[in-house]
């Protein structure tokens, strides 16, 4: 890549500008592919239910919710034209199953739709199309209720929600946020790169190059939504990791570079022996994040699968772009990258910060490894109380239109119809009424059950038959009832009952499925705990190989994915204290009591992989020295030392770089993305900070010579299979001249 740059760099730039603007025109509608579902496993027994009441009932997969309110009385005539014109509206829509309001139902039926208060109504609209298309067809009736009101009823307020209506304000929202992160992030990295080259022209390369990475991320994701389904959260992911990654290699190949250049190499060899190194490090370190990424392909939500899908995608294009245009705009460029600072550059080794830094952690190395694993466990023990929950309208911001009927719809109506049960009979023959109605009334006495719709009768908890209720049926020898419980969808009574209810036998010894908010949300959780051994797993193992051949050591990476884990449990059990907890007032969002289940899995593969990228920069480094040593103790020390002060600068600038690229994610209105963002800032921090500052220092001293010990087969092969790097021109205590590679020697 090195002779390739010095030979045609014009080249290289202009196809890189060309490529640019392709991904550009590709990218510019890109998220109108995306989609805000994929937290539901489709496999699984409630999307079985969910299936034959869309099909066989037309009951629709999810509700598109109108509050028609009136400071008098819903009953009034002006709130009863409005309703009804709602009603008219939205009925010959071929993406309607059902509607449902106070003023076009029958009395048994619209009593529910009612407020407690008498002053609001409530227009129930089942829409078909799933968690895919549902949004985009409530936000299109939507528009076109809203477009139709006169000016007569302005004392109306109509406010639209539901479940439709949540994803796709979450969709529109996360779009919208994804550019106010960008406006955030890139000045702000443009800041701390001149910061950290004392420069501008230097600084000018990375946030180019991080540019190019966010353009054409965004294009390959749009390329990957027209073949599988792709979440929209992986946008916010894609841009905040492109501008993160491809700031981080950039960095790291043009320190080396200047670092080489000031040690008194010619501009040609400086370039080479910097791919060949940190060229190496910078692959080595694309292939730990993209496999850990990749590991969430295993599950069966899309919702986690397309961030697989977009983290794969990303990092290959950052660290393609990183290795192919940096080295060219570096020959281009000439002096101008160069420019030494004048603080720290010229400087020995043994004067730097990070030097003297190390060394006082490796003299005390037993109090610093107890007590720096001892602060990581401590923060992680609120993650062992973690609650696990799906996303709600409460994850959007209050004044979302949605927010505000969910809030309703747990304060002013008697029954929220959307955390009720439905309870499905996808074979009821032989079944008679009588059969169904002892079940019904059966269930009706479960803790927690307010009443059972059948067919023919509701059955209130403790009471026998009422009038019927018409949210049941029976139709094609299928049957469905409908639960009504007390308890909010989530809550940890609500799966009791949930439980309990699946826990009576069905009618005449047929098999019933159960389906509704709190039993997707536990098919979903299970089918994430179901993978998650394997994704650990895999993850560790691709984690071990990559650092084994990196080092040729066995025992460095055992000690990487330890201190790894270790900073990622307190991020998780600040996570914990925070949303799930509401401490800090839970930084500005709604405490639900629970966490959306998917993302500290999401977060765990992301940060996993980032802070072995750290640990692949740093290590690489302490590699070169060590190889280059005599293999002492003493000399073992000397390269930890050492590879931390020619590193410690780039990687500081490096985790300040991601810190800022996901910390903008604060600014995201959607709850669990701004979690999402914490969770990965507080990861960085700790792993920049704790971890490689103090923990790596210490756990390499403690481990001495034996940081390096591989099996001997296993030595022999990494050396036939591996090409090692020149030895670095900074020189290093008791230096052989014919370096052993691979494991600990004989001696």
């Amino acid at each position: 890549m090195a002779l390739l740059a010095l030979a045609a760099p014009r080249r290289i730039v202009a196809g890189a500008v060309f490529v640019m603007i392709v991904a550009g025109l590709i990218c510019v509608a890109a998220a109108g592919n995306l989609k805000a579902g994929g937290f539901v496993d489709t496999h699984a027994e409630s999307a079985a239910a969910t299936h034959v009441l869309t099909e066989t009932f037309g009951q629709g997969d999810m509700q598109l919710l109108f509050v028609v309110s009136d400071p008098q009385n819903a009953q009034s005539a002006a709130a009863r034209a409005v309703g009804q014109a709602i009603v008219d509206r939205v009925s010959s829509d071929p993406s309607v199953a059902a509607v449902a309001s106070p003023w076009t139902t029958p009395p048994a039926l619209s009593g529910r739709l009612i407020s407690k208060d008498g002053r609001s109504g409530l227009v129930a609209v089942a829409l078909r199309g799933g968690e895919d298309a549902a949004p985009e067809h409530a936000q299109r009736l939507t528009d076109l209720v809203m477009a139709g009101r006169n000016d007569a009823d302005h004392d109306i307020e109509v406010i639209a929600g539901g479940s439709a209506m949540v994803f796709s304000q979450i969709n529109s929202q996360t779009q919208r946020d994804v550019v106010l992160m960008e406006s955030i992030a890139i000045p702000l990295t443009f800041v701390v790169l001149i910061w950290v080259f004392r420069g501008l022209a230097a600084a000018v390369l990375p946030v180019s190059v991080g540019a190019f990475s966010i353009v054409g991320s965004m294009a390959l994701l749009r390329i990957i939504a027209s073949f599988t389904d792709v979440s929209v959260f992986a946008l916010s992911l894609s841009a905040a990791l492109s501008l993160a990654l491809a700031v981080d290699y950039t960095l790291l190949l043009l320190s080396r570079y200047r670092d080489e250049i000031a040690a008194g190499a010619q501009p040609d060899r400086a370039l080479v022996t910097t791919m060949v190194t940190a060229g190496r490090t910078v692959l080595f370190s694309a292939l730990t994040v993209a496999m850990a990424m990749a590991a969430l392909e295993l599950f069966p939500l899309y919702f986690l699968k397309s961030f697989a899908y977009a983290g794969v995608a990303t990092v290959a294009l950052c660290s393609l772009a990183a290795v192919t245009i940096t080295p060219a705009a570096i020959v281009l460029m000439g002096s101008r990258v160069t420019v030494r600072d004048a603080v720290g550059r010229h400087r020995r080794p043994n004067d730097r910060f990070w030097y003297r830094t190390t060394v006082f952690m490796t003299r005390r190395a037993g109090i610093v490894a107890v007590a720096g694993s001892t602060v990581l466990l401590a923060l992680g023990l609120p993650f062992l109380g973690v609650r696990w929950g799906l996303p709600d309208e409460r994850v959007l911001p209050g004044s979302a239109s949605a927010y505000r009927v969910g809030d309703m719809l747990r304060t002013d109506f008697a029954d929220n119809a959307e955390d009720a049960i439905k309870v499905v009979l996808p074979d009821a023959r032989g079944l008679s009424s009588q059969d169904i109605d002892l079940y019904a009334q059966a269930v009706s006495q479960v803790p927690g059950v307010v009443d059972v719709s059948t067919p023919t009768a509701t059955f209130a908890a403790g009471a026998r038959a009422g009038p019927p209720a018409g949210t049941a049926g029976v139709r094609d020898d299928a049957a469905f009832l409908t639960v009504s419980t007390a308890e909010p969808a989530f809550s940890p009574s609500a799966v009791s009952t949930l439980r309990a209810v699946d826990a009576v036998p069905g009618p005449g010894g047929h098999d019933v499925w159960l389906t509704g908010p709190t039993q997707i949300s536990q098919d979903s959780l299970a089918a994430i705990t179901s993978r998650l051994p394997l994704v650990l797993g895999v993850v560790a193992a691709v984690m071990f190989a990559v650092m084994f051949a990196l080092t040729g050591s066995v025992v460095l990476p055992i000690k990487s994915l330890i201190l790894t884990l270790l900073s990622l449990m307190a991020s998780f059990g600040a996570l914990v204290w925070v949303f799930q907890e509401g401490h800090l007032g839970a930084l500005g969002t709604t405490v639900t009591g629970t966490l959306v289940a998917n993302m500290p899995i999401l977060l765990f593969c992301i940060a996993f992989g980032l802070s072995m990228d750290y640990e692949v920069f740093i290590v690489a480094r302490i590699r070169e020295f060590w190889l280059a040593s005599d293999r002492s103790r003493h000399a073992n020390d000397e390269a930890v030392a050492q590879g931390l002060a020619h590193t410690g600068r780039v990687v500081t600038a490096a985790a300040a770089i991601m810190t800022i690229s996901f910390g903008a994610l604060f600014a995201a209105k959607v709850s669990f993305m701004r979690m999402f963002g914490v969770g990965l800032t507080l990861a960085i921090v700790l792993d920049a900070t704790v971890v490689r500052m103090m923990l790596l220092p210490a756990f390499m001293h403690l481990l001495g010579r034996h940081n390096w010990w591989a099996p001997a087969r296993l030595a022999r092969w990494h050396d036939r299979l591996t090409s090692h790097p020149p030895a670095p021109t900074a020189s290093v205590k008791s230096v052989k001249k014919e370096p052993i590679h691979g494991g600990v020697d004989s001696e």
